[in-house]
């Protein structure tokens, strides 16, 4: 199965690295299985004199990964929807797991998470407006272990 990373650098040689700011799924490296979503990726960081990035293409060995810990969400649920959240709002919350894979929300799932997070719309309204969105999914390898399960096959560039 081919995955894809969207990043201004071709990356060969992926690293778990720690965000500077909170993510989804919390610290380490991201993928998805759509490339359009990796190419959006890559499009949102373009800013000023940036303009290439590259879409990085992986194969995904599903015997290594059989083998390790991991949490999968199949849709926007209610505990996907607080694992989301703890990783967000609190950068104490870690957790165990080598490999977190479900939805990503796109850039109009975020004013519907802001609108969450300030009070303004309940959980079970936000999980229902997030079912009527398609969404793609993410795939976080969260620790070294996890990264062995993928192989670098090529870079594909990306211009503005």
């Amino acid at each position: 199965m081919k995955l894809y990373h969207g990043s201004l650098e071709r990356v060969e040689s992926p690293e778990i690295r720690q965000p500077n700011r909170t993510l989804d799924y919390g610290s380490g490296f991201y993928l998805t299985s759509s490339q359009e979503q990796a190419e959006s990726w890559v499009r949102r960081k373009f800013k000023g004199d940036i303009s290439r990035g590259w879409v990085n293409v992986y194969e995904y060995n599903q015997h290594i990964k059989s083998a390790l810990s991991v949490l999968s969400f199949d849709k926007p649920d209610e505990q996907w929807l607080d694992f989301v959240m703890s990783n967000r709002l609190d950068k104490s919350f870690t957790h165990g797991y080598d490999i977190v894979e479900g939805p990503v929300a796109n850039d109009r799932v975020y004013a519907s998470f802001a609108l969450y997070e300030a009070g303004l719309l309940g959980k079970q309204a936000l999980i229902d407006e997030l079912k009527a969105y398609k969404l793609v999914n993410q795939i976080l390898l969260h620790t070294e272990a996890a990264l062995r399960s993928i192989r670098f096959i090529n870079a594909e560039e990306i211009m503005k």
